[in-house]
């Protein structure tokens, strides 16, 4: 087997990461991302694109810290180069706060980002209504620069992109030699994954260019996160709902609530409502496995069930699928030396 041939399926931020990675980093492979929706109608493109990790329950918080940090490295480096404009990429600084004080006031990822510290009492009093708090800088993704960036990489590392609606994952063999699964919520239809199910997030984006500091409710429910082009409000967490209008008491209860902690944003304007379902499981799935079916045998990765963790996350997680895709290409390699032998 001269040049492995490996099919993405997904193209969200998740599925473009780990196809640029895999472009990058596996040695004579050809990449094709397959997937029904490209930016700017995939979940990500909805995502406020923050980097804040959180943990997942059936995730080693180690592992997610690894790639949080992979994560905020690769990102930083873009923020920092010609590139940033282009990419969408910024630091932002800002506030997390909250109403008790949380049973963890030192997050597990606070040596990642610049600057943790304990908000002082003086800070505090702009926020009456919460008794702790913590300020810090981190990096924020504007999908809709981002993605198509990451689409462009893509292509300039000699990957395709193809629309198309994949409903087996056999239907990719025998035209390519390792899947990848990047599919979301998807993977509920097409590896049968029960444990994922969708949690609604409704989100608003206006102007208010005074904005400049990012507050986020401790809770994770209520944020005000300022970009290059908008202010994200937000937002919801509804589990198991598939519905993707948006619903105006519930943009009227997030606005309410984000002028609660930014009282200017009463002038904010050009408002507009976006929702994503976010791609939920207990776990990351990010593991080999090997299909067979009538004697034949497909090699898949997958990297899926990232929920609102995403875009916190995607770099790392992709240079993990990553390595899982090279140990996949060195086994088909042995066999095929073995079986001309």
């Amino acid at each position: 087997m001269d040049t492995a041939r490996v099919a993405v399926v997904g193209a969200g931020v998740i599925g473009l990461s780990t196809a640029q990675c895999i472009s990058q980093l596996v040695p004579r492979c050809s990449v094709t991302v397959i997937a029904d929706k490209f930016t700017p109608h995939t979940t990500s493109d909805v995502a406020a694109g923050i980097l804040i990790p959180h943990a997942y329950p059936d995730t080693p918080v180690p592992m997610v810290k690894r790639w949080f940090r992979d994560t905020f490295i690769h990102l930083s480096a873009i923020a920092r180069s010609a590139e940033a404009v282009d990419a969408g990429v910024h630091l932002v600084s800002g506030w997390q706060i909250f109403r008790s004080i949380p049973a963890e006031e030192v997050p597990f990822w606070a040596d990642v980002v610049l600057g943790f510290r304990k908000m002082t009492e003086a800070e505090l009093q702009r926020f009456p209504q919460h008794v702790f708090g913590q300020t810090f800088t981190t990096l924020k993704c504007e999908t809709s620069a981002y993605l198509p960036w990451l689409e462009k990489r893509v292509k300039r590392s000699g990957g395709l992109l193809l629309t198309r609606r994949i409903e087996d994952l056999w239907e990719l063999h025998p035209s390519f030699d390792i899947v990848v699964n990047c599919s979301g919520l998807g993977s509920q239809q097409l590896v049968g994954d029960s444990t994922i199910t969708p949690v609604r997030g409704q989100l608003l984006q206006v102007q208010a260019p005074w904005v400049k500091h990012f507050i986020r409710d401790g809770n994770g429910l209520t944020y005000v996160y300022p970009g290059t082009s908008h202010v994200t409000l937000g937002g919801t967490r509804q589990k198991e709902d598939w519905n993707l209008s948006p619903d105006a008491d519930i943009s009227r209860d997030i606005f309410s609530r984000c002028c609660a902690l930014e009282p200017s944003l009463h002038r904010a304007y050009d408002i507009k409502e976006k929702v994503g379902l976010r791609p939920y499981r207990p776990g990351v799935w990010l593991q080999k496995e090997l299909l067979a079916q009538e004697g034949k045998k497909l090699p898949v990765v997958h990297n899926y069930g990232h929920g609102s963790g995403g875009i916190s996350v995607h770099w790392g997680s992709a240079l993990e699928a990553t390595r899982l895709v090279n140990e996949c290409v060195r086994s088909l390699r042995t066999s095929a030396s073995t079986s001309k032998l």
